[in-house]
């Protein structure tokens, strides 16, 4: 079964909120399987607008990654983000 990825691109504009949905997230990734791949980090961009930040989470399946963030606990973090940045979200199927 070919393994479910979020993608997260993001441009933190309050970092004192933001950290309270970093914490929250982290919970309901943990609680959900995830496995962090890159959380922040060094990077280029090659084409497009960039972002600040950069985050890929990998699930046992794209069902499962997709469940993560429709979840209650995905969904209390993000409502303490949407005051705190500016972001895009997917959810994609990887390789199998």
């Amino acid at each position: 079964m070919a393994k479910g990825y979020l993608i997260a691109r993001i441009d933190v504009t309050d970092p004192d909120q933001f950290a309270v949905y970093a914490k929250l997230a982290a919970g309901a990734s943990a609680r959900h399987g995830a496995r962090a791949l890159v959380r922040g980090g060094r990077f280029e961009t090659l084409e497009g607008a960039p972002r600040e930040r950069n985050v890929i989470l990998e699930f046992d399946s794209f069902e499962k990654a997709r469940d993560y963030y429709y979840s209650d606990d995905y969904q209390a973090a993000k409502q303490e983000r949407e005051n705190a940045s500016v972001a895009e979200f997917v959810v994609v199927e990887g390789v199998d």
